[in-house]
């Protein structure tokens, strides 16, 4: 999956144009419509305190499901993605690093998701977007119950 999601980064970060397919003014839309498509909660994690504001987001295959793929960015033009698909039932996994050349990743499963933060950046701010990421999300679905 991180694979995959490291792929997606490389794909659409780099456009000018068309770097998402709903753009963050339609972000209710793009959670209703990723949501279904996935058959899980999408939540929109805020991580304006990261320095990163949302872009929007497409949906991506992956395999034989869907993957949402949201996008952030900053005043520096520093890109940042959070791809997330259905995984494992139940359980939780801790978080893993991984880089490829100049694009650094932090990928993790809990209850049902699997979630991948990638940019080019450096890993402690990663990781603390990461953290800020799950955190939201796993506010969200405690919250929903």
């Amino acid at each position: 999956m991180t694979r995959a999601a490291i792929s997606a980064f490389r794909t659409y970060v780099v456009e000018a144009a068309h770097p998402v397919e709903v753009r963050a003014d339609g972000s209710t839309d793009l959670v209703r419509w990723l949501t279904a498509r996935l058959g899980r909660p999408i939540t929109v994690p805020a991580l304006r305190a990261h320095g990163f504001r949302l872009m929007g987001g497409r949906l991506l295959p992956a395999g034989d499901e869907p993957a949402a793929m949201l996008m952030y960015d900053d005043d520096r033009g520093t890109r940042l993605t959070l791809y997330s698909r259905a995984g494992p039932t139940g359980g939780r996994c801790v978080f893993r690093h991984a880089r490829a050349d100049d694009v650094a990743a932090f990928s993790w499963i809990d209850t049902g998701m699997s979630h991948v933060v990638t940019a080019r950046t450096d890993e402690a701010r990663l990781l603390r977007v990461a953290e800020a990421v799950d955190a939201q999300v796993a506010g969200k679905r405690e919250g929903a119950r």
